[in-house]
C-alpha cells in the first residue's frame, strides 16, 4: 500500500505559488501562521538555489516541503556545504515516507552541483526528528558546535 502511495508522489521545485500550502502545513504542525516569513524565504531561496527547495505533491495536493540552501563561505564554511533549514509534512501524510523522499531528492540535487556534506540543526530533545535524520544517514557533526547567547529583555 505504501509503495503505491510513494509511486504516486511527485517531487518538484518549490515555487511562490506553493506559499499558501506551506503556510497551512506549518500551521497544522506548529500552530503558527508565518506567511510573510515564508514569502521572503521562498523568494530568496529560489533566486539562489532553485533545486534546494522542493515540494511533495500527492494527487495534485501539496503535502510536504523541504527548504535548504548552499553555503557561500559564511562563517568560513565552504560552498560545498548544504543546509536543510526546514522540512514539513502535512500531519495526515506523516510516517509514510514523504520526508524521506524529499530528503533524498534534496541530497541528489545538491550532490549534482558539487555539495559534499549536508548539515541541519535539530533540537536535542526532538527524538522523532533525530530518529528521522539518523535513518537518512545523518550522524552527529564533529566540526561545528551550536553557540547561544540569551539576551535579557529580548
Amino acid at each position: 500500500m505504501e509503495e503505491e502511495f510513494l509511486s504516486r508522489l511527485h517531487i518538484r521545485p518549490l515555487t511562490i505559488g506553493d506559499l499558501e500550502a506551506i503556510v497551512e502545513i506549518e500551521h497544522k504542525i506548529l500552530g503558527k501562521l508565518r506567511r510573510d516569513y515564508w514569502k521572503k524565504k521562498i523568494e530568496l531561496s529560489n533566486a539562489r538555489y532553485p533545486l534546494s527547495c522542493l515540494i511533495a505533491e500527492y494527487e495534485g495536493k501539496v503535502i510536504g516541503f523541504i527548504v535548504g540552501e548552499v553555503s557561500g563561505w559564511e562563517f568560513g564554511v565552504p560552498d560545498t556545504v548544504g543546509w536543510i533549514s526546514t522540512i514539513g509534512v502535512d500531519p495526515g501524510y506523516q510516517h509514510r515516507g514523504v520526508a524521506r523522499r524529499l530528503g533524498q531528492e534534496f541530497i541528489k540535487n545538491l550532490k549534482a552541483i558539487g555539495v559534499s556534506v549536508v548539515y541541519t540543526l535539530v533540537n536535542w530533545n526532538d527524538w522523532d526528528l533525530l530518529k528521522f535524520f539518523r535513518a537518512m544517514g545523518f550522524t552527529r557533526g564533529s566540526d561545528m558546535i551550536n553557540l547561544e547567547l540569551e539576551i535579557e529583555g529580548g
